[in-house]
């Protein structure tokens, strides 16, 4: 795997208008030879967010929400393991989730019924960002970020984020499966904390149908949605209803 270069040791050079932040190079493993991440000091607002929509298209650098109001504090708290993580092209996204559909969801929910199938409509932008960073989002103190990463499902695996270690420890196979969710329903992450992954949708499913097929690849990616997202209903119907159908974003939390 060719390893991409890294801008972020001459970020103070690259003209981007960034607020007050720093560099964290800390993880469980010791100090990591080159930043993983830039982390803005503040709480992130839409225009700070829209002012970093150039990082990508110039600089290799991917912005993201980062939260630590969670009460887990800040990423160099975390005990991020780059160090630990594969790559997540050499993952099949399908086998992964057939994989953690067995383990976890089969006893339950029966064979595996294979993937949700690619929406024939075109992407739409889906701009989500204000809605997250205003009063009543499930992010407590969203802070800007920026990884360098190839792509938006790249993110988690490329600071070492082990928010899921307790259901897969090698995040580069959930990196793999966002990755056919980028191809297949244009989502974008967008937020990460401690242990929740947050993305937008552009293709969202329109049908019942759709949505239970969708719902599926979500319990196998992340079954503690299902059984915890909601005790009244803990059902893959009734979670592709709330969660799934319509919905502009989808939001992972691992216990």
């Amino acid at each position: 795997m060719a390893t991409l270069p890294n801008p972020l040791p001459q970020l103070a050079s690259l003209g981007l208008p960034l607020p007050p932040g720093r560099l964290i190079d800390v993880t469980a493993e010791g100090k990591w030879p080159e930043p993983l991440l830039w982390l803005a000091d503040e709480t992130a607002t839409p225009n700070t967010w829209a002012a970093l929509q150039e990082a990508p298209r110039t600089h290799g650098l991917l912005p993201v929400l980062v939260d630590v109001g969670q009460g887990h504090g800040a990423p160099e708290d975390w005990e991020l393991m780059p160090g630990e993580m594969s790559y997540p092209g050499d993952h099949d996204p399908e086998e992964i989730l057939a994989d953690f559909w067995d383990e976890c969801c089969a006893e339950e929910a029966g064979d595996w019924p294979g993937l949700a199938a690619t929406p024939d409509l075109a992407a739409k932008p889906t701009d989500v960002v204000h809605d997250l960073l205003a009063p009543g989002s499930p992010l407590k103190d969203p802070r800007l970020a920026l990884v360098p990463a190839r792509r938006s499902a790249d993110i988690p695996t490329a600071i070492g984020w082990m928010g899921a270690a307790n259901y897969a420890n090698d995040t580069a196979r959930l990196s793999a499966v966002l990755r056919s969710w980028e191809d297949r329903f244009g989502i974008r992450l967008l937020a990460l904390g401690f242990d929740h992954l947050l993305m937008s949708v552009a293709t969202p499913p329109s049908t019942y149908g759709e949505a239970n097929a969708i719902a599926a690849e979500h319990f196998a990616f992340c079954p503690d949605n299902i059984w915890q997202g909601c005790p009244s209903d803990p059902t893959l119907v009734g979670y592709a209803e709330r969660e799934v159908l319509n919905q502009p974003t989808w939001h992972f939390w691992w216990d």
